[in-house]
């Protein structure tokens, strides 16, 4: 079964013309249209199937600046209040809540790379507390076992993967926007080098600037158009449980297993950083860009199918702009599970967690999580395309950064002075094979 999602209906007609398309309904998108529609642009979003449906709806509902990298931290500290701001002025429940994250360990190599990224975030303002042996067991009291120490961060938090994106595109709508799903983004019209319309499915939309926010997809697009885009992508797998266990904590991170409760109650299983590498000719194109990634995570990937190859969405050919496009073909992106991996995370967090014992599985459900070569974002205007901004790459961390990788993009978009530098993100530092520091998480 697919994970849970809420669905919206869409804006009954398209626009002639927007002052900007965002191609991709997921946070990144729907975040960049909603802060577009709040300053006043005329935008749409377009979306080949349905909001939120792909990595956007599959992943934990982290909202987290510990253990962020460095480059992505100003990001994720923007983000939290903006998740705080979207939910008021929308009056809708996002599910956000500060509830903090907990991190237990009985390794001291992994609970002193905490402390040095404690270290590090106490210059940044952020705070998080390492936890003794005594403080972890009190706030891990639900595993019944010791711990060697932990870290808790307070101030970071949970959204509900169900129903962020959908609801905030819900609010692009609210200030004048536009949603268009089943709807997929063929290609880009130029003029003179410059973008001068998106040509749908449905109709051409005239706009002179574009974000392309397309997940697993953007890559593939980004060829069509001859731009070198090194992207790949894993199949994670993950599971609910139903609700009816008590006294667990909202948030937990263990190297076995990793927990989060949901809005209805119930909770999101998953073993952190395990994944199926399933080939795809983009995959065998960028392989050499990736070595570096491979090489720092070997261990806790897995040898995947031709799920990947056969879903088309990191496929090199080119295709034409008259005819259904492989994003037709795959509304949706929703890969099958390893069965291996979802029976191991609940043995995993029944053992753990002896409340888990009796309560029944609601869903299990496979995502592709789409990643550059240095596991952090691109959010960049193109070179080639004057008006073509990419968003994507956001490498497993974009629900809980999308908030502010929207503001972001909205500000770039208008000329305005942004609220974070955004060179780290530039997608030259990856097209000139200068490898530079993989992202640790």
């Amino acid at each position: 079964m697919p994970a849970p999602l809420l669905c919206i209906s869409s804006t009954p007609e398209l626009p002639e013309s927007a002052d900007a398309v965002v191609i991709g309904g997921g946070i990144v998108g729907v975040c960049a249209a909603y802060f577009m529609a709040r300053q006043g642009m005329k935008v749409a979003l377009i979306e080949k199937g349905r909001v939120g449906a792909e990595q956007s709806s599959r992943n934990w509902g982290w909202c987290r600046q510990q253990n962020r990298d460095a480059r992505e931290l100003p990001l994720a500290t923007k983000s939290l209040d903006l998740w705080e701001e979207i939910t008021e002025d929308l009056g809708e429940d996002l599910g956000f809540r500060r509830c903090g994250l907990l991190y237990l360990s009985d390794n001291q190599a992994e609970i002193d790379t905490w402390a040095k990224w404690r270290d590090f975030a106490k210059g940044e303002g952020v705070t998080t507390h390492m936890l003794s042996a005594s403080e972890a067991a009190e706030r891990g009291i639900s595993t019944n076992k010791p711990w060697l120490g932990g870290v808790f961060s307070p101030s970071d938090g949970i959204a509900d993967p169900s129903r962020a994106a959908p609801l905030i595109a819900k609010g692009v709508i609210k200030h004048g926007g536009s949603i268009h799903q089943f709807c997929a983004a063929r290609g880009i019209e130029t003029e003179a080098g410059k973008v001068c319309g998106v040509i749908t499915e449905k109709g051409v939309i005239k706009t002179s600037q574009v974000v392309m926010a397309g997940g697993a997809w953007a890559s593939s697009f980004c060829n069509q158009l001859g731009i070198r885009f090194p992207q790949s992508a894993v199949r994670s797998s993950a599971l609910s449980l139903m609700p009816g266990a008590k006294g667990i904590p909202s948030a937990l991170h263990t190297s076995e297993v990793s927990i989060t409760q949901r809005s209805n109650g119930g909770y999101t299983l998953a073993i952190s950083g395990t994944a199926n590498v399933d080939i795809t000719p983009q995959q065998l194109r960028f392989a050499t860009d990736f070595l570096p990634m491979f090489a720092k995570r070997w261990k806790i990937l897995s040898p995947g199918d031709l799920q990947a190859w056969l879903a088309g969405h990191e496929t090199r050919k080119k295709w034409a702009l008259d005819k259904p496009t492989p994003m037709e073909k795959t509304r949706i992106l929703d890969p099958r599970p390893s069965t291996k991996l979802i029976e191991e995370t609940l043995r995993r967090a029944r053992m753990l967690l002896p409340e888990f014992a009796n309560v029944p599985v609601q869903n299990a459900w496979g995502g592709y999580i789409d990643s550059t070569p240095d596991g952090v974002p691109v959010i960049d205007h193109a070179e080639n395309i004057s008006g073509f901004l990419i968003a994507a790459g956001f490498s497993g961390h974009g629900f809980g950064i999308g908030p502010g990788a929207g503001k972001l993009i909205a500000e770039m978009l208008a000329g305005k002075e942004t609220f974070v530098e955004h060179k780290q993100y530039q997608l030259a530092r990856l097209n000139k094979k200068a490898w530079g520091k993989v992202s640790d998480f």
